[in-house]
């Protein structure tokens, strides 16, 4: 599979270099989003000082690790790893993440009206995998801690669940969210081949729950299954949920997905260049969103 790389040479329009990695990965019947994790601790990449990366960084991270077989989970600069004491290797290549800020300014509208003007941009910056580092504290370059799966099931998704309040019910034999009556309906555990799939899928419809009116009214304007807004909404779950499982340390096998899925994915993202930085911002928030339910489920049982 030719892979598109995310180098400073590619960099020029980041936002078709990333998507075209993302469609390519898609085509050779692999989810970006959806790597086992090797580590029990800590799957989200993290920078030099401990903290994860967000939203479309996670994204690019996790391929690059993926595709050069790294086990550490920090990336830093060429700068960083010179303030640790250390050496990034000779020859080594590195990785490009992406920073998305705004310039403000005021201009003067039509009316002769001085108004606030916010100015999106996006720039790239090259970090480099621990593993390419010499000189690193151990922590960084510690060895992974093997993922033991759970002999029954993650007690900690289904915490997490309950957590948010929202209204659960088993039976059947589909998976889904109900916006009409705010409801998640999932098939018994029993029915589902292991503990991380029933996990995965109930943390796929608890993110679709997060986007109803109420919460974070997330709308794409779907109108039928298949169009546009909802391959979108399905993006956002799909990356959503790799994000909780990760969070939650709970191994995401890559499954076989229906070809129709897959399909109206890369229909979006082949007239959208932005898509995925969309979905995954939107991934993010929603994580974000059902993490804060966490925090406050901790302060009322103190």
């Amino acid at each position: 599979m030719a892979k598109a790389k995310l180098t400073t040479e590619t960099r020029t329009d980041i936002y078709q270099t990333v998507t075209n990695a993302i469609i390519a990965h898609l085509e050779a019947g692999t989810r970006p989003w959806s790597m086992p994790w090797k580590a029990g601790s800590t799957p989200r990449p993290l920078r030099h000082n401990g903290v994860p990366y967000s939203g479309i960084n996670t994204l690019l991270l996790w391929i690059e690790a993926q595709e050069r077989g790294f086990s550490s989970n920090y990336w830093m600069t060429y700068r960083q790893a010179q303030e640790l004491g250390a050496q990034v290797r000779k020859g080594e290549r590195s990785c490009v993440v992406v920073y998305a800020g705004a310039i403000e300014r005021n201009e003067v509208n039509n009316d002769g009206e001085e108004v606030e003007t916010r100015i999106p941009f996006l720039k790239t910056y090259n970090v480099f995998n621990a593993d390419q580092i010499d000189g690193l504290p151990e922590h960084y370059t510690a060895a992974p801690v093997p993922h033991v799966p759970p002999s029954g099931r993650y007690e900690a998704a289904d915490t997490f669940v309950a957590n948010t309040g929202a209204y659960l019910r088993h039976g059947g034999s589909r998976a889904f969210y109900s916006p009409a009556i705010d409801l998640i309906q999932m098939p018994a555990f029993e029915a589902f081949i292991d503990a991380e799939s029933y996990a995965t899928t109930l943390l796929h419809e608890l993110v679709h729950w997060s986007g109803a009116k109420p919460r974070l009214n997330r709308n794409f304007e779907a109108k039928r299954w298949g169009d546009a807004g909802y391959a979108a909404e399905e993006l956002v779950a799909e990356i959503g949920a790799a994000f909780l499982a990760a969070d939650l340390d709970i191994a995401l096998e890559p499954r076989e997905d229906h070809a129709s899925y897959v399909a109206h994915w890369l229909k979006v993202l082949k007239e959208d260049k932005r898509a995925i930085f969309t979905a995954a911002a939107h991934a993010e928030r929603a994580a974000g969103y059902l993490h804060g339910y966490q925090s406050a489920a901790t302060k009322e049982a103190a």
